[in-house]
């Protein structure tokens, strides 16, 4: 077997926690996280969630969202 594949081999026979960790490297490896740009995210997502809590924003089903598109 060759390198790549007995490596992609050998993690499928790991935990499903430990198979997330290699996963997460290597997705880390092709596109570095850049810490301002997570930050803003962040909060992003905090004022999402908090005017979803509040009220003042409704959610939309994702099957609502997908059928708009595709309409």
């Amino acid at each position: 077997m060759h390198g790549t594949a007995r490596i992609i081999e050998e993690s499928r026979s790991l935990p499903v926690e430990e198979r997330t960790l290699v996963v997460d490297s290597l997705l880390r490896s092709l596109n570095p996280p850049e810490s301002e740009i997570d930050r803003k995210w962040g909060q992003v997502a905090k004022r999402r969630l908090e005017e979803l809590r509040s009220g003042k924003v409704q959610p939309v089903p994702g099957e609502e969202v997908f059928a708009r598109i595709f309409a």
